[in-house]
């Protein structure tokens, strides 16, 4: 990506899809040049912690909302210490933010990242674009990249894809580190960092819990060096049939029968570890407005999503695994797609989606209430072992 930032707000640009399609705007953010896969976010709110969240790793995030910008950007929201997405795609920005909590524009904000992005442009009809011919590669071109169209195209179809793509190491600390508990310590953690999102551990803390966060590339030994009563395997980007190491460590991690949470990219980690297949959705999920079943308790809970890739499980039986029984514990009201696994014959369970939900919604929340009561019914079980 090459970027600059002068005449960002008269710059013409310019988007380019991999199938030929092309959707002419304004420069929004930096000016230059962007490759990455073009996906949509149907959230309303939220466009910070979106544009902070790992798993957007390369992706150009279209967003569904026709005004984005309103509430600013401020230091308290973001989800990491930097924005992830490759571009940015908004039909018509906010031209002055009203927030209290405002600190500058996400324009500003952009041009200070180096985020190249478009607007202007009719992301109603980019949007039905991709959900017909489904998520592809994209680049956003603006000020002195703009040029003949064929030359934008063949660089966008030189760009990686997603599909085989193996990132979550290129976003996740590299360094090990402690989040405290809030309170009262009860428990100790050891979470897997494949794209982690700032308030995940934080959630964790408010339960007592005191967190490690461990680089994706950490073994088995290393998970166990931390004592954990628990381990977790975040959220991330790219496909998980090329997450081999965290595979091999999540399988560790079920021989000893700890107890195990997973979310999203987690979740996928789960299946392939249980001997599930994983898959490349059409369009995949992106938004805090998507409704899923638990299929443990029949409650419907309005959640937030981003995952381009889905566990194949079968939906109408109990399977068996090398770890016991296992089952789909939550379904996308949508489109059937997995959203849960849990095994019956110890205390290991995921979700494809976001239940720490920044910035919303939080119908999901409970579930770490889940994971810390799996812990403590082990602690129980152990002192009278």
């Amino acid at each position: 990506m090459t970027t600059s930032t002068r005449g960002a707000a008269k710059a013409p640009a310019v988007l380019v899809l991999e199938d030929g399609r092309i959707f002419r705007g304004r420069a929004y953010g930096a000016v230059g040049e962007t490759f990455g896969e073009a996906v949509f976010s149907t959230g309303m709110t939220g466009y910070q912690e979106t544009l902070t969240d790992p798993s957007y790793h390369r992706q150009v995030v279209v967003m569904t909302a026709p005004h984005v910008g309103n509430t600013g950007v401020n230091d308290e929201d973001p989800e990491s210490a930097r924005i992830w997405v490759a571009g940015y795609v908004v039909r018509d920005p906010a031209r002055v933010p009203s927030n209290w909590r405002s600190q500058r524009s996400l324009d500003e904000e952009l041009v200070r990242q180096g985020v190249v992005g478009i607007c202007g442009i009719d992301t109603r009809a980019l949007t039905r674009h991709l959900r017909e011919r489904g998520a592809m590669r994209v680049g956003i071109f603006s000020g002195e990249a703009v040029m003949d169209d064929a030359v934008l195209l063949s660089k966008v179809q030189d760009a990686p894809q997603m599909k085989g793509a193996n990132l979550s190491a290129e976003v996740a600390t590299k360094e090990a580190y402690v989040v405290p508990a809030i309170g009262e310590k009860k428990f100790t953690v050891a979470a897997v960092d494949l794209g982690i999102k700032g308030m995940t551990p934080h959630r964790m803390a408010e339960r007592g819990i005191e967190v490690h966060v461990l680089p994706a590339t950490a073994t088995v030994e290393d998970v166990y060096a931390v004592n954990p009563d628990g381990v977790f395997f975040s959220n991330g980007p790219g496909d998980p049939a090329t997450a081999d190491g965290p595979v091999a460590v999540m399988q560790g991690v079920l021989e000893r029968k700890t107890p195990l949470f997973g979310i999203c990219f987690g979740n996928q980690i789960l299946g392939r570890a249980l001997g599930f297949g994983t898959y490349k959705l059409k369009y995949g999920h992106r938004g805090i407005n998507q409704p899923v079943q638990d299929r443990t308790t029949g409650k419907v809970e309005v959640t937030a999503h981003n995952h381009g890739f889905a566990v194949d499980a079968p939906l109408d039986k109990v399977s068996e695994t090398p770890y016991g029984r296992a089952e789909v514990s939550h379904v996308c009201l949508n489109d059937n797609v997995v959203e849960g696994l849990r095994l019956l014959d110890q205390p290991a369970f995921s979700v494809q989606y976001h239940p720490e939900a920044a910035a919303g919604p939080h119908d999901a929340a409970y579930l770490f209430d889940r994971f810390t009561s799996l812990m403590s019914t082990a602690q129980m079980e152990a002192e009278r072992a």
